[in-house]
């Protein structure tokens, strides 16, 4: 008898479990997905060109808030959970859920869902959203370019659209961003790999994408895994780098999978030590020695620029964020709010009296995010709501501290600079010691 299945997840690591472990599987029967964490994305089927033969008509994608209902009406046995960037206590609540209703719950792991590919892959993981996984990212591919080498980048997913038309996504240049019309978090992952000069992919389907990516028209010799959130990479890592942070200490332990990345972590990356207490950097690096002892530890920094530092000194300023960062990664400050400290903002204004539409429901979802606005733009709407949230508010000027230039994508109506941030190793080791060793043990040289 085949097991009736749902698989619990925020369009990513979901449609990924499928793909690689029940798509073809004839003991399962995949009944339905929920969708949680990303907005606007229940309601929507995975298209049968993905989900196989076994599925001519496609799979349902529900709220999460509809699991109970979804367990007695399916006739479900499995529930698997399959999304990241959550605490150990909203793991197990929902495996109270759905125990309670009579179903198993069920979290798979890296043996059957992770693929080989051709190419040597480093991996960049990270414990916890906005940990600086991205300037990791960046910065390892420089070094191997740097070595003549062709490197590919592939973008942990998030198809917030059509999921058969972004089944597997090429970006070489800014105009991809537009042809492929992605949302602002996609956005902000894909533009400072494509302005640097190397591609990225992405996508639904991540057997097909690395086979493209092997075969890509520009040449490849390394995959560089950009993972997100905190989850384990999709692809078999020769080298697995996670990234910790020291201004959320402790929750390297305490959030699913971040410490499933530490613990597999050939290499743990302390980040942002410039800006976080000494006693903070002492606990992450105690939990690196407990959880993962014979992980490299590098010491890094993320120091902070900006394009003009006169629309901060002195000024009321509207500092916007990266969103996930803000919503479902729970900090309290990002790069723009480090910025406007360090250029002598005389204050941060507090947007919250002066959003619109979907913003103001991302307060309401998210009532800890403070004085800052997230930069939020999965939809046109949403988008919309953005640039009059931020044209409504009364301050001097705009302190951009998202990844990409905000200013190509919404019009401000006041003065605005952005922010730029960058690893930077301390002392010793270094990554481009790592690195050096990978390429010798890989034969790459």
């Amino acid at each position: 008898m085949k097991k009736n299945v749902i698989i619990i997840g925020a369009a990513g690591r979901d449609f990924h479990n499928f793909n690689t472990y029940f798509r073809g599987n004839e003991d399962y029967n995949v009944v339905a997905f929920t969708a949680a964490q990303i907005p606007d994305i229940d309601g929507r089927k995975y298209p049968s060109v993905l989900a196989g033969d076994l599925y001519p008509d496609g799979i349902p994608i529900y709220d999460e808030s509809e699991l109970v209902k979804l367990i007695k009406e399916l006739k479900v046995d499995d529930c698997v959970f399959a999304y990241s960037d959550v605490t150990y206590n909203r793991v197990m609540g929902v495996s109270a859920i759905v125990n309670a209703a009579g179903a198993n719950f069920i979290l798979l792991g890296p043996k059957d869902t992770m693929i080989k590919s051709t190419k040597p892959v480093v991996a960049v993981g990270a414990v916890r959203t906005g940990c600086g996984k991205s300037q990791t990212s960046r910065k390892v591919i420089e070094y191997l370019m740097e070595k003549g080498l062709k490197v590919v980048a592939i973008r942990h997913p998030m198809p917030y659209g059509d999921l058969a038309r972004q089944a597997v996504q090429r970006f070489a240049t800014v105009e991809d961003l537009a042809k492929h019309e992605c949302t602002i978090e996609e956005m902000e992952e894909y533009e400072p790999h494509v302005v640097r000069g190397n591609v990225i992919y992405a996508g639904v389907d991540y057997e097909a994408i690395v086979r493209a990516a092997e075969e890509d028209p520009d040449g490849c010799d390394v995959i560089l895994w950009d993972g997100g959130n905190n989850d384990f990479p999709f692809y078999k890592p020769d080298l697995n780098m996670t990234v910790v942070d020291p201004h959320r200490p402790g929750h390297e332990l305490q959030y699913y999978p971040g410490e499933v990345t530490l613990r597999m972590a050939d290499v743990a990356i302390i980040n942002k030590m410039d800006s976080a207490a000494p006693e903070d950097i002492q606990t992450v690096r105690e939990n690196i020695a407990k959880v993962a002892p014979n992980a490299i530890v590098v010491d890094g920094a993320s120091p902070i620029a900006v394009d003009d530092p006169s629309v901060i000194k002195g000024k009321r300023v509207l500092v916007v964020e990266d969103g996930p960062t803000l919503t479902h990664g729970e900090m309290k400050l990002g790069a723009g709010t480090v910025a406007a400290k360090k250029y002598g903002a005389a204050e941060l204004v507090d947007p919250r009296p002066y959003t619109v539409g979907k913003l103001s429901e991302t307060f309401e979802i998210y009532p800890n995010i403070g004085t800052l606005l997230p930069a939020m733009g999965y939809s046109e709407q949403q988008l919309k709501d953005l640039e009059t949230t931020i044209n409504n508010v009364d301050c001097d000027s705009v302190v951009i501290g998202t990844p990409i230039d905000l200013n190509r994508i919404v019009k401000i109506n006041k003065p605005s600079t952005r922010v730029y941030y960058d690893l930077q190793e301390i002392g010793y080791p270094t990554l481009e010691e790592i690195l050096n060793d990978f390429v010798k043990e890989q034969k790459l040289a």
